[in-house]
Protein backbone atom coordinates (compact mmCIF):
# COMPACT_ATOMS: atom_id res chain seq x y z
CA UNK A 1 0.00 0.00 0.00
CA UNK A 2 1.46 3.54 -0.47
CA UNK A 3 0.52 6.79 1.21
CA UNK A 4 0.91 10.05 0.06
CA UNK A 5 1.81 12.72 2.36
CA UNK A 6 2.78 16.62 2.53
CA UNK A 7 6.19 17.38 4.48
CA UNK A 8 3.96 19.02 7.18
CA UNK A 9 1.75 16.37 7.57
CA UNK A 10 4.82 13.64 7.35
CA UNK A 11 6.36 16.01 10.34
CA UNK A 12 3.06 15.83 12.01
CA UNK A 13 3.29 11.91 12.04
CA UNK A 14 6.84 11.16 11.87
CA UNK A 15 6.56 8.35 14.44
CA UNK A 16 2.90 6.62 13.30
CA UNK A 17 4.76 7.21 9.59
CA UNK A 18 7.70 5.28 10.65
CA UNK A 19 5.98 2.88 12.56
CA UNK A 20 3.32 1.90 9.77
CA UNK A 21 6.38 1.51 7.45
CA UNK A 22 8.22 -1.29 9.54
CA UNK A 23 5.47 -2.60 11.03
CA UNK A 24 2.99 -3.19 7.87
CA UNK A 25 5.92 -2.54 4.72
CA UNK A 26 3.43 0.61 4.16
CA UNK A 27 4.95 2.58 1.77
CA UNK A 28 4.80 6.78 1.77
CA UNK A 29 5.73 9.19 -0.49
CA UNK A 30 6.68 12.56 0.79
CA UNK A 31 6.20 15.52 -1.34
CA UNK A 32 7.64 18.81 -0.93
CA UNK A 33 8.22 21.98 -3.09
CA UNK A 34 11.48 20.65 -4.30
CA UNK A 35 10.13 17.08 -5.04
CA UNK A 36 9.20 13.89 -3.27
CA UNK A 37 11.10 11.60 -1.01
CA UNK A 38 9.74 7.81 -0.62
CA UNK A 39 10.17 6.56 3.68
CA UNK A 40 9.90 2.41 3.22
CA UNK A 41 11.47 -0.14 5.81
CA UNK A 42 14.80 -1.19 6.04
CA UNK A 43 13.68 -4.55 4.93
CA UNK A 44 11.81 -2.99 1.83
CA UNK A 45 14.84 -1.10 0.93
CA UNK A 46 17.38 -4.54 1.02
CA UNK A 47 15.17 -6.14 -0.91
CA UNK A 48 15.08 -3.53 -3.35
CA UNK A 49 19.00 -3.12 -3.63
CA UNK A 50 19.50 -6.93 -3.72
CA UNK A 51 17.39 -7.17 -6.90
CA UNK A 52 18.85 -4.41 -8.69
CA UNK A 53 22.38 -5.96 -7.97
CA UNK A 54 21.08 -9.39 -8.94
CA UNK A 55 19.65 -7.86 -12.08
CA UNK A 56 23.08 -6.53 -12.98
CA UNK A 57 24.44 -9.62 -13.02
CA UNK A 58 24.35 -10.79 -16.75
CA UNK A 59 25.17 -14.58 -15.57
CA UNK A 60 22.29 -14.34 -12.99
CA UNK A 61 20.33 -12.74 -15.68
CA UNK A 62 21.10 -15.00 -18.31
CA UNK A 63 20.11 -18.32 -16.04
CA UNK A 64 16.94 -16.70 -15.01
CA UNK A 65 16.01 -16.07 -18.90
CA UNK A 66 17.68 -19.92 -19.78
CA UNK A 67 14.96 -21.14 -16.40
CA UNK A 68 11.72 -19.67 -18.52
CA UNK A 69 13.07 -21.13 -21.84
CA UNK A 70 13.13 -23.88 -20.40
CA UNK A 71 10.15 -24.46 -17.79
CA UNK A 72 6.74 -23.53 -19.28
CA UNK A 73 5.23 -22.65 -15.90
CA UNK A 74 7.68 -20.38 -15.00
CA UNK A 75 6.31 -16.61 -14.56
CA UNK A 76 7.58 -13.83 -16.66
CA UNK A 77 9.89 -12.25 -14.35
CA UNK A 78 9.41 -9.13 -16.15
CA UNK A 79 5.33 -9.16 -15.10
CA UNK A 80 6.47 -9.92 -11.44
CA UNK A 81 8.95 -6.75 -11.24
CA UNK A 82 5.67 -4.53 -12.52
CA UNK A 83 3.41 -6.30 -10.44
CA UNK A 84 5.45 -5.58 -6.96
CA UNK A 85 5.45 -1.51 -8.25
Amino acid sequence: MATTLNATQCRKELFSVLDSAVTSDERFTITTRNGNAVIISESAFNSLMETLYLLSDPTILDSVEEAERTHSEAEDWRKCLKDMS
